[in-house]
């Protein structure tokens, strides 16, 4: 499956600007607008990054899931309005966390790395949600993609809709879509992702340090690249 590549962010912040209405725009605009470089095809980074510089912290806390002394970690990059990514979190993920994150195998890391406004509005929000709820957000994010992240006119009343199932009201939806200081440090993340190990595209999987290589969308790739440091 292809990834989808990090030149989207040219066309799509442009396009999802409508989709999300003018005063979440208005402070999404700001951050993700100032940083025009961004929007320009990276190459992608070499196959390996040193682990100690990947899991130093970055601008936002980690979104982690598994045991701290797991002997396999996965950092993912990923944009909430990434069909490949939901692909992953539907049919591929839950597999994956049964296998080998609930039982001590490996330990999960998701970063956002939002291709458009609308991704940077969804993660807002999920982080907004706080705590477990900003997983369980991600997770009905990904499931509901196509209600919110393709449709025609305004995007907000679906994402509202989502939100108001993690208990948001109309004013705390409001305010965390308008948060510019979590947006600034969402692109912070994603800033550091491009230039430090070479993200340009999503889903982008580092496997103790070592970039998945081919598919995303089956168990069998993981497995193949998990295995060696287990039995290692």
């Amino acid at each position: 499956m292809t990834a989808t590549p990090f030149s989207v962010l040219t066309r799509g912040i442009s396009r999802r600007d409508v989709l999300l209405g003018a005063a979440s725009v208005a402070a999404l605009s700001v951050a993700i607008g100032a940083t025009p470089a961004l929007a320009q095809r990276r190459p992608a980074g070499p196959d390996e990054v040193p682990v100690e510089e990947l899991m130093k912290p970055g601008p936002l806390p980690d979104l982690i899931l598994g045991k701290a002394d797991a002997p396999v970690t996965i950092v993912e990059y990923a944009s909430l309005t990434c069909s490949h990514c939901a692909n992953f979190h539907n049919t591929v993920y839950p597999a994956l966390k049964e296998k080998y994150i609930d039982t001590g195998k490996v330990r999960f890391i998701l970063r956002e790395f939002p291709l458009d406004n609308l991704a940077a509005g969804a993660a807002m929000l999920a982080r907004c949600a706080g705590g477990d709820s900003t997983h369980a957000m991600i997770g009905v994010l990904f499931k509901t993609q196509e209600k919110w992240a393709f449709v025609r006119g305004s995007a907000v009343p679906e994402l509202f809709k989502l939100a108001q199932q993690a208990g948001f009201t109309q004013e705390r939806f409001d305010t965390c879509l308008n948060d510019k200081a979590t947006l600034e440090l969402i692109v912070a993340a994603r800033d550091k992702a491009s230039k430090d190990f070479g993200v340009n595209s999503t889903p982008t999987f580092f496997i103790n340090g070592k970039r998945l290589k081919g598919r995303t969308d089956t168990l069998e790739s993981f497995d193949q690249a998990i295995a060696p440091l287990l039995n290692g």
